[in-house]
């Protein structure tokens, strides 16, 4: 239920966070690390959770929610369908992954 561009504003929202090409998508860092990114051919992203948050969310929805299907998943990496999940979800998981990987450079 969101769109490539209300994603892309939400991403940008996020303090210091910055757009940058990763390969065939688009990645959303701070502190130069990824926290998300999109395939826009696919409206599909990918936020790099907590394996707890990635068990959260992925209970709402196991279709519209879900790990990346590789040891990258196993590690938090969730794919998130943009047509399925609802926008005050999204926001949710996406400060989710944003705070992950803000924090590693505090520590």
């Amino acid at each position: 239920m969101v769109d490539i561009e209300t994603f892309r504003k939400m991403a940008l929202s996020l303090p210091e966070a910055t757009e940058q090409p990763h390969f065939d998508k688009t990645s959303f860092r701070v502190n130069k690390k990824i926290f998300a990114t999109l395939d826009i051919k696919k409206n599909l992203a990918c936020l790099m959770l907590s394996e707890i948050d990635q068990s959260v969310f992925s209970a709402y929805d196991k279709f519209g929610i879900y790990p990346v299907p590789n040891k990258w998943g196993k590690h938090g990496a969730t794919f998130v369908a943009l047509k399925t999940v609802p926008k005050p979800m999204l926001k949710d998981a996406l400060q989710q992954a944003y705070n992950k990987i803000a924090a590693k450079k505090k520590l």
